[in-house]
């Protein structure tokens, strides 16, 4: 049965009938398993080309992905700014899209804003680069930055309500990195929140959202696993400098991509396969940058990996990733932010 999002004489028939698609919690919306991450379009991870960028966002809703996801953090709006160019090319029916609030700046001192002033001013500008109506799903982004969750509880998804009352966004997400700080604002908001975006907390080295997810699908709520790649931290090319993880850990995931390069294996399709294969996951959103990257990830998708490629998985995970003694950072960016803010 084809998905809501198909569209005759753009889609590629073939691939939208082999693609996955689960519901978002109670949304209605019927989401692509493989998702494409924004995150990849903005200045964190390298730049790229742009024009390539456009293709690629295209050529994965062609290939029947039909979820997208951005934020004004991501290169503080270029991220946006690009994928609203791919959206000209493609029909609206053919996608979901959802953008965030509250992070924005590389600079400390601006980069978090949970207040109802600033929410209504990124959102309208988000939806300006965009060049939308509306969004589909609208997050607050990073919750456990905010001075407390009662700015985010009192103002922030308030002021989202008002939004989809108006028509300017359907749904209402939040996201974050610690998975409890995203139960406790559900168990305490007064707004409906639908869905929410974990990241790197379902990986080859960190199963902590697995926990959670009965009491998310108990609600009905939509789980996004994002970063299955682990910012990168599990790829042959290694993180980005900027990467929280501690030495050893980057170390050992290190020595993990050289024995994936040694048998000429990619170790990022490795970390995309290991992730998809959680059936209560709504959808997996993979940051991606190219063609080449559209074109692994949804291949990966569709048929998996082989044999041989699961034996050296078996292989690194035994070898490498076994002994790892911490498998997160979680509380290491939130102390280093508080620390810069008050100096």
């Amino acid at each position: 049965m084809l998905p809501p999002t198909y569209v005759e004489g753009f889609h590629d028939l073939e691939a939208v009938n082999k693609m996955e698609y689960r519901p978002l919690g109670n949304t209605g919306l019927l989401v692509s398993k493989l998702s494409f991450g924004g995150g990849a379009l903005g200045c964190h991870y390298g730049k790229y080309n742009e024009e390539e960028a456009i293709a690629a966002v295209r050529e994965a809703f062609r290939k029947g992905v039909n979820y997208i996801d951005t934020a004004p953090w991501y290169g503080q709006g270029q991220s946006e700014r690009v994928i609203g160019k791919a959206l000209k090319g493609i029909p609206r029916q053919a996608y979901y899209v959802a953008t965030k609030v509250g992070r924005y700046e590389l600079d400390y001192e601006k980069m978090f804003d949970f207040s109802i002033e600033k929410t209504r001013k990124s959102f309208r500008k988000s939806l300006e680069l965009l060049g939308v109506d509306y969004v589909d799903v609208i997050q607050v982004h990073d919750i456990e930055f905010a001075p407390s969750l009662d700015i985010v509880l009192s103002q922030t998804l308030p002021e989202l309500s008002r939004q989809v009352a108006d028509g300017k966004a359907k749904y209402i997400g939040i996201t974050g990195y610690p998975v409890s700080i995203l139960k406790e604002c559900i168990e305490k908001s007064n707004i409906k929140i639908q869905c929410i975006l974990s990241y790197a907390r379902l990986t080859m080295i960190d199963d902590t959202l697995l926990s959670y997810i009965p009491f998310f699908k108990e609600r009905n709520i939509g789980i996004i696993n994002a970063a299955a790649p682990a910012l990168g931290l599990l790829t042959s090319q290694g993180p980005p400098d900027w990467h929280p993880a501690s030495e050893d850990t980057k170390k050992i995931c290190s020595e993990a991509a050289e024995y994936c390069k040694g048998h000429n294996v990619e170790l990022g399709k490795l970390a995309v396969w290991y992730s998809m294969q959680y059936e209560d996951v709504t959808t997996n959103l993979i940051g991606m940058q190219s063609l080449k990257l559209v074109h692994s990830n949804v291949d990966v998708m569709i048929n998996g990996i082989t044999e041989s490629e699961k034996q050296v998985l078996s292989a690194i995970k035994d070898k490498y990733l076994s002994k790892l003694k911490v498998k997160h950072w979680e509380g290491f960016e939130i102390d280093n932010y508080w620390k810069a803010m008050k100096k």
